[in-house]
């Protein structure tokens, strides 16, 4: 979805700014069966729940997790047979040995592995015999990565600016690729009141939002599902941005000491200016950058790979440096509800597939997991904010 990227984007890149990226030739380091062996973390929970999921989410259902790994696997195999695939190998170079060819084999190894276990025990030690697992370097070189959560947000919206309606959402210019550089800015593009009441991008809006916050945060996350008023729902993805690099709101609270860091959640974002109202004609126009989108026609969520994006099993990483549509396994703390109903976040091993992008995902050092769709998936991104390890797994040769 745009990537979709990011409650990296308002939250969780702040952790990725302050803690800096791993300068490295190769993000990812190939492990020995040594290091595997002494590699606790991706055992610590169990592969039972890398890949039957965790056993207290009954809205799963039976082997509901064990499936939606192999949508989101089938999804990766789509994108592989691709001449968007072709065209972004053609492109990558960032790790020796890793081809299109390799990843597209070992997705279809893991899948044959995957159906023909009985447990998970039988799984471990197959892909332990026939994968390589690489490590990423992390943000630090001894493979620390930053994770947060993104999701895609459900929100009311109208086809037809109201008084009640004001803040609109864009379709692409159809000159955007000879528009004259610098670009405009988010100010120059919507005003500073954000109705672009006089944007030169007049005539192109798609849709309007009531809330100024949530649709910035559409533009965040790069894809929604809007409830219009005549009870149909519209949905929308990324489709292009302006050239600028992605700049956090929450990094810039926290530069002016309106919050600490560590209070940076995407909830406390939401609070702060909701008291502050009149702040967010300051904070919003600091991210120049600016997204455009498309009517989707009801289509899921979609990642950079140009596929559907599942909940818990599709990442965002920096594809200049990670395998696009690749296997990838991650250890780190994900928040789940506990029994009374309250989000704290737990130890997770999970595997995951590559399929998405975004503006503030950049280094080895960065991954953003894609939560689902709605408000529960946006409290749990949005709260969101760990580190952990990152592992790609590749056939051997």
């Amino acid at each position: 979805m745009k990537k979709l990227a990011l409650i990296a984007a308002t939250v969780g890149t702040t952790l990725g700014i302050f803690l800096g990226s791993a300068l490295s030739q190769e993000p990812l380091r190939p492990m020995s069966s040594e290091e595997l062996s002494e590699c606790c973390q991706i055992d610590l929970l169990g592969w039972d729940e890398l890949i039957w999921g965790i056993p207290d989410r009954p809205d799963l259902g039976a082997g509901g997790d064990r499936q939606a790994l192999l949508a989101a696997i089938d999804n990766s195999l789509q994108y592989l047979d691709s001449q968007k695939a072709v065209e972004d190998y053609q492109k990558y170079d960032a790790v020796e040995g890793i081809t299109r060819d390799r990843v597209r084999r070992s997705l279809e190894r893991f899948r044959e592995l995957l159906l023909a276990a009985s447990g998970p025990s039988g799984l471990q030690a197959a892909v332990r015999r026939e994968f390589i697992w690489y490590r990423s370097v992390g943000y630090d070189g001894r493979g620390t990565v930053a994770f947060t959560g993104y999701f895609e947000p459900t929100y009311a919206a109208s086809r037809v600016p109201t008084e009640e309606y004001r803040y609109p959402l864009y379709g692409l210019p159809p000159d955007l690729a000879d528009w004259p550089k610098p670009h405009p800015t988010r100010s120059d593009l919507e005003g500073e009141d954000g109705t672009g009441r006089n944007s030169p991008l007049k005539g192109s809006e798609i849709v309007w939002l009531r809330d100024r916050l949530e649709s910035f945060l559409v533009h965040i996350q790069g894809s929604a599902r809007l409830q219009l008023a005549d009870g149909t729902v519209m949905t929308v993805n990324y489709v292009g941005n302006t050239d600028y690099s992605y700049t956090s709101i929450g990094t810039e609270l926290v530069k002016d000491g309106k919050m600490r860091l560590e209070d940076v959640t995407l909830p406390s974002l939401i609070e702060y200016f909701q008291q502050h109202p009149a702040e967010l004609n300051d904070y919003l126009p600091r991210n120049s950058r600016f997204i455009f989108f498309q009517e989707t026609d009801g289509s899921p969520a979609m990642g950079f790979i140009k596929v559907p994006v599942t909940p818990e099993r599709s990442i965002a990483t920096d594809k200049s440096l990670m395998p696009p549509g690749a296997l990838a396994a991650i250890y780190t703390q994900i928040p789940y509800a506990n029994q009374r109903g309250e989000l704290e976040e737990r130890w997770a091993s999970r595997y995951v597939l590559d399929h998405d992008a975004g503006g503030a995902i950049t280094g080895p050092g960065r991954v953003d997991i894609f939560m689902g769709t709605g408000s529960i998936a946006g409290d749990r991104a949005g709260i969101m904010n760990a580190t952990g390890q990152l592992y790609y797994l590749l056939l051997k040769e």
